[in-house]
């Protein structure tokens, strides 16, 4: 169950941040309303991709995915944009990663 969960939490990461990096390139960097139109839809797949997580709980889910999203944004910048994220940026997401562990798959009674 936590393998299908880690899976979604990073394909909906995939989708929100490469959709939010696509609208920033059709918008910042004047590539057209393609970009942003195609940064629209990925979007809002994310939304529909966050539904497949098993947990019933909207909050635990976001909550849980702010950590992914964290982590997986200065993945992105340095694939996409050649950002070297410093020490303090890869400690950061480390704890952030700790959290969505803790808010996800401890157990609970």
């Amino acid at each position: 169950m936590a393998a299908k969960s880690i899976v979604l939490f990073a394909l909906a990461a995939v989708l929100e941040i490469g959709g939010a990096w696509l609208v920033w390139q059709g918008i910042r960097e004047h590539r057209g309303l393609i970009w942003v139109g195609a940064g629209v839809i990925a979007l809002g797949l994310y939304g529909f991709v966050a539904t497949l997580q098993s947990d019933a709980e909207f909050g635990r889910i976001l909550a849980a995915y702010g950590g992914v999203f964290v982590a997986g944004s200065l993945a992105w910048g340095m694939v996409a944009d050649g950002y070297r994220p410093d020490r303090w940026d890869l400690t950061g997401a480390a704890v952030c990663l700790a959290g969505v562990g803790l808010i996800m798959y401890a157990p609970r009674a």
